[in-house]
């Protein structure tokens, strides 16, 4: 039996750009940040909202990845959020833009989408009802 997601890997072509992404501008924090001589790679352990959540890499010469339109493989990742509005609000002071808010149409909940640095879609999404 699965208990939970345990984190989500992505791998970044601009190390210090994408940390900057996550920890200053969406407020994630950081649990280790280490440096694999052997691989030339550095590896970040974010939380979010104190849950480990979130492994940044960073590997030389990484090939991109298509992301759009709807290229097959992870679609995206989401994050819940209490109140929509602040935070978009929050994320247009640090320069993040995001699309018009839409809902869903089965749940009746408001989300918007926004990009990391790496064209990796993200999408804030308002909490649920359990």
């Amino acid at each position: 039996m699965f208990n939970r997601i345990h984190h989500i890997a992505i791998i970044c072509s601009d190390y210090e750009r994408s940390k900057n992404f996550y920890v200053n501008k969406l407020g994630f924090t950081i649990l280790a940040e280490v440096y694999r001589e052997e691989r030339k790679s550095y590896k970040l352990d974010l939380a979010v909202n104190g849950l480990y959540q979130i492994e940044l890499f960073s590997f030389e010469n990484s090939p991109a990845r298509p992301s759009r339109p709807e290229a097959q493989g992870l679609r995206h990742l989401a994050f819940e959020v209490d109140d929509i509005e602040q935070e978009i609000d929050r994320l247009s002071d640090a320069g993040i833009i995001t699309e018009p808010i839409r809902v869903d149409e089965f749940t009746g909940k408001r989300f918007t989408f926004f990009n990391d640095p790496d064209g990796l879609p993200l999408e804030l999404y308002e909490g649920l009802e359990v």
